[in-house]
């Protein structure tokens, strides 16, 4: 009987999950492995079986280089301060903090805010002759082009934190009180500080919390060639040229060989690193309950 109802249950679980597969296969894997497919010939017309040449031309390709150094520098600098900042607004808010609901609604807005408009108003803020130099100018310093120098990076830093921050912070907000607060009293009358309390109890049962944010933040990096395509056109400075850059660049040229070749080293990068964090924090986590 109990056989024969678990068989029950997983049909009516394969029936529910059956349209969410069928889409994901029909919009995003089998194309996905014809993109893999055409990266291996000469031309998506008609071509011919190179192997792994197409690789090898791109590895070559100094432009590329620039793209995957940016997209690597991007990620390493934006997902810490993004988790940073919003654990410790999720810490400062948990508190009996005035206006605290306002406060969690106000950074849910860029959520909601179509992208467009925020972007007219980030380009408003950091064009040459925008706001921001419009202040500098008038408190007696020199203006500077953004959007077109070595500021450009820190510019794109900011709108994506702006754009993620808040998401995170309500993720890592449901986790701080998740945590029973018997934890933190039992510790204090063993006679542990705040520090100790934070090391010893906030951090191991946020543990599963933050690789979630760390993963989604990762994920979320690779998506701000959005924003930074309406800030900054398809050919941005050499300093925020990202790889969505280059591959939407060989795709207005017709390259499809480098397009399908980024994109497929691109989805093996995401993989390989997506697949290591998830070794890393079981171990973590079997060492913590160890």
């Amino acid at each position: 009987m109990l056989k024969r109802l678990n068989n029950q249950e997983g049909v009516a679980a394969a029936l529910f999950l059956a349209p969410s597969v069928a889409g994901f296969a029909l919009f995003f894997f089998v194309p996905f492995l014809i993109g893999c497919y055409y990266s291996l010939l000469d031309s998506p017309v008609d071509g011919s079986f190179v192997g792994l040449r197409n690789y090898g031309d791109l590895l070559r390709n100094e432009v590329f280089h620039r793209a995957a150094w940016n997209t690597f520098r991007f990620t390493a600098v934006s997902v810490p301060l993004n988790m940073l900042l919003s654990l410790g607004l999720a810490m400062l808010l948990n508190r009996n903090a005035y206006f605290r609901s306002w406060l969690r609604i106000s950074f849910l807005f860029p959520l909601v805010i179509p992208v467009a408009s925020v972007v007219l108003i980030w380009r408003i803020v950091f064009d040459a002759n925008g706001t921001l130099n419009g202040l500098l100018h008038a408190w007696g310093w020199i203006p500077r082009d953004w959007m077109e120098s070595g500021y450009s990076p820190a510019v794109v830093v900011v709108v994506y934190l702006w754009k993620n921050v808040g998401y995170n912070m309500v993720l890592f907000l449901a986790g701080l009180q998740n945590i029973p607060a018997e934890y933190y009293e039992a510790a204090a009358i063993d006679g542990a500080g705040k520090f100790r309390q934070w090391r010893s109890i906030t951090l191991v049962y946020l543990m599963p919390t933050t690789f979630f944010v760390f993963i989604i933040s990762i994920l979320n990096s690779f998506k701000v060639f959005r924003e930074t395509y309406l800030i900054a056109g398809e050919y941005p400075h050499e300093d925020i040229y990202m790889m969505q850059h280059y591959m939407n660049n060989m795709f207005r040229s017709l390259d499809y060989q480098k397009l399908t070749s980024a994109a497929f080293l691109m989805a093996l990068a995401i993989t390989v690193l997506v697949w290591t964090l998830f070794r890393a924090e079981r171990r973590l986590a079997r060492s913590i309950g160890g």
